[in-house]
């Protein structure tokens, strides 16, 4: 089993499906199992429902991040369900790569569950708010609009600088996931060190 975490908008999601194609196994999003407001951004086939505007538009940097690490406390134990459920099975060759911001450092950590490795990728704060500029089209955006997203990457950029202090105090495995490495390359990165913690017998 592989575990990918990282904030949002850092290339989990793609990495985790590149990692499951070279291993043969199952790619699956902890946001599958309950997902927090999503994106405050509109698309052409996405339009911000009300209650995602009011979350970010009414909500303080600081609050936003309590809403999301409560959610994250009551999505946990579903996580930790699938996951030694997942080993537990007689799945012959096939694993899982499971992806998610929701994959907290010091909760994987605590983790005792054979054949399992994990990984977070991480990077700087301007490639995340450039792809989140980019998605949201935000020169041609409302300053309402706007708002929403300086506030989405106010709380992310905290997430991300808060998670990074404790990947990195319990020695835990982090990736920059934008130091100009393509997809393949990054997900090539993350089998490394896959393969070294499962030599290491995790």
């Amino acid at each position: 089993m592989v575990l990918i975490g990282g904030t949002s908008n850092v290339g989990k999601s793609t990495i985790a499906q590149k990692v499951a194609e070279e291993f043969g196994f199952e790619c699956l999003s902890t946001d599958a199992l309950a997902r927090h407001p999503g994106r405050p951004w509109r698309t052409s086939d996405w339009e911000v429902p009300a209650h995602v505007a009011e979350h970010y538009g009414s909500l303080t940097v600081n609050e936003l991040i309590t809403s999301v690490f409560d959610h994250y406390d009551r999505l946990w134990p579903r996580i930790e369900e699938l996951i030694t459920a997942c080993a537990a099975e007689d799945r012959g060759s096939t694993g899982l790569v499971l992806e998610g911001s929701a994959l907290w450092p010091a909760r994987v950590a605590r983790l005792q569950v054979p054949h399992t490795a994990a990984v977070w990728l991480t990077t700087d704060d301007s490639l995340v708010r450039a792809r989140v500029h980019s998605a949201g089209c935000y020169e041609a955006a409302t300053d309402e609009e706007r708002v929403l997203m300086d506030k989405f990457l106010a709380r992310t950029e905290r997430y991300q600088a808060l998670m990074i202090e404790a990947i990195d105090r319990l020695g835990l495995a982090r990736i920059d996931a934008g130091g100009g490495q393509c997809a393949a390359e990054l997900a090539g990165t993350v089998i490394a060190a896959v393969d070294t913690q499962t030599s290491l017998g995790r």
